[in-house]
């Protein structure tokens, strides 16, 4: 399909007043004669893309972008300019940027609904692009079925890598693929929803607005399904859709330290909260009480909260999220049973049946899997797996490379050779079950917590440096464990990694994990982990 869709038609220009008045005429003047592409221009539905250059610090480049959809281009830029600037501060920045600039995109099979989700995926890739700092729509418009639906993602590609061809504009538009793995690209809320996930949107959303209306308090939506189900998926959109709302105080809490730097980015990008509408639940707990509420508190991950007191969590409940129910008004949480990591964090059967209670039909499970593009065969090994704890022959699978490893350094080599091979695609990773010794300060000798298998070790768990700052105009700092380049050279524990995609990952199997009489079984008591479970 993608080598028979035509090239877009992309018409730039100067964003300001004087040019806008008379837009319809320099598009007339750029394509003289040419009346079919003077039309997708100035008749039809186009996509805008207007960009400003900001400060030239430390970074490479730093961009304030907005992207819009119309059917009148030079209508709208007017109104951009004149009437939009009294109400949005963002649009009065761009009005009086000195060399900001705009680019019209028409294509021939462009409608409305194509047009908005052209719209709409163009702001899940630029929200990824790491020389933007500002990213401005206020909306979210992925389109549900529509004629010429299949045309969406070849027309889309085209565009974006005919806008990246300009060498002057290769850092706003680089390589698709190298957006694609980004931890930001895969929690954007831009992301276009399935079938079910739209469903569980409109059933919270009402439960949102009806709870707000009553000002309620407690109100519990619990989303269930396993990982690769498309839970955070659905839960970054229905942040998004509602931190942009002026007048509703929404929080995201996650427990991962690697997924709040993702989520911080997001709202930093997006201009949707401030460094208070990210963060810990513990925090927010002691941030929050009865008579001080927030309307909506999201909890990604929710199987990591606590469910006894700790030194992060005392004073309080003795569960995390019995206690974040009496501090907003609607707690949208995210669980899979199956990610529990240590004894911590396991829900006593009473608990967990007065929370279903508190839920009640707002129990919402997704099923389908977006995750693993493997066959029926490959999915049925891994399920044999992981549920019945029976390990079967391999099967032949062309799309997905499932490998067993005897040697931990042939693994680690194969993993480097991936990592480097699929540059631009996806990012590989080595990881461990939590089996090994490990402590935040350092071992005695002054070395590294290490993973390690007769005479094969590798340091694990985020202690290796970089003396690298900033990459591609991003801190080094603000990046995830599996982001940062040098990472390579460590391997991840559960917890590093929990909730990122990997294209490629090498899993070294701990002592607590056997296989005995046909069957995989476990030994908390073989691990270093004296919480495991």
């Amino acid at each position: 399909m993608s080598e028979q869709v035509k090239d877009p038609l992309i018409f730039e220009t100067s964003y300001r007043k004087d040019t806008a008045a008379h837009l319809d005429e320099e598009i007339e003047k750029r394509y003289p004669g040419k009346y079919h592409e003077q039309e997708l221009l100035t008749d039809y539905p186009t996509v805008y893309i207007i960009d400003n250059q900001g400060r030239q610090s430390d970074y490479k480049e730093d961009y304030t972008v907005y992207v819009g959809e119309t059917i009148d281009i030079q209508r709208r830029t007017l109104e951009h300019l004149d009437a939009d600037p009294e109400t949005r501060a963002d649009w009065e920045e761009l009005r009086n940027a000195k060399n900001a600039h705009m680019f019209v995109i028409g294509h021939e099979h462009f409608n409305k609904s194509l047009a908005l989700d052209i719209e709409n995926r163009m702001m899940q890739y630029l929200s990824s692009v790491d020389v933007i700092s500002k990213l401005n729509n206020r909306r979210e418009n992925a389109q549900r079925k529509y004629y010429t639906s299949e045309e969406f993602i070849p027309i889309f590609n085209r565009i974006w890598d005919k806008l990246g061809e300009n060498k002057q504009y290769r850092n706003l538009f680089p390589p698709r693929q190298l957006l694609e793995k980004s931890a930001i690209f895969k929690a954007s809320p831009f992301n276009k929803l399935t079938d079910e996930q739209n469903q569980a949107k409109k059933k919270i959303l009402k439960t949102v607005e009806q709870a707000l209306a009553k000002n309620q308090t407690g109100q519990l939506v619990l989303v269930t399904g396993e990982a690769g189900a498309g839970k955070t998926v659905l839960m970054s959109n229905i942040f998004y859709e509602l931190a942009k709302q002026d007048q509703l105080n929404a929080v995201m809490m996650v427990n991962h330290p690697q997924q709040v730097k993702v989520y911080q980015q997001i709202v930093k990008k997006l201009g949707i909260g401030d460094d208070e509408t990210v963060i810990k639940p513990s925090r927010f707990i002691n941030r929050y009480d009865e008579n001080h509420q927030a309307d909506v508190a999201f909890i990604d991950e929710a199987h990591l909260l606590w469910t006894q007191q700790n030194q992060g969590y005392h004073g309080h409940g003795n569960n995390q999220l019995l206690d974040i129910l009496k501090r907003a008004k609607v707690v949208l949480a995210v669980y899979d049973h199956k990610q529990v990591l240590t004894a911590d964090e396991i829900m006593e059967n009473e608990d967990w049946q007065h929370l279903k209670r508190l839920a009640g039909d707002k129990v919402i499970r997704l099923k389908n899997q977006m995750r693993i593009a493997a066959s029926d065969e490959t999915i049925r090994w891994i399920r044999d797996f992981v549920d019945q704890r029976r390990i079967y022959p391999i099967p032949v699978d062309d799309s997905y490379d499932l490998q067993i490893f005897d040697d931990p350094r042939a693994m680690e080599q194969a993993i480097a050779r991936f990592n480097a091979e699929d540059h631009g695609h996806g990012i590989s990773r080595m990881v461990a079950t939590f089996d090994w010794k490990y402590s935040s300060s350092k071992p005695k000798d002054g070395s590294y917590w290490c993973v390690s298998e007769g005479n094969w070790s590798m340091p694990w768990n985020l202690q290796l440096k970089s003396n690298v700052k900033k990459i591609n105009g991003v801190k080094y700092s603000d990046l995830s464990w599996a982001e940062q380049p040098h990472t390579i050279h460590e391997i991840g524990s559960t917890y590093t990694v929990q909730g990122f995609d990997l294209n490629h990952v090498g899993v070294v199997i701990g002592p607590s994990v056997k296989y005995r009489d046909g069957k995989v079984i476990f030994d908390p008591s073989a691990s270093a982990n004296k919480k495991a479970v």
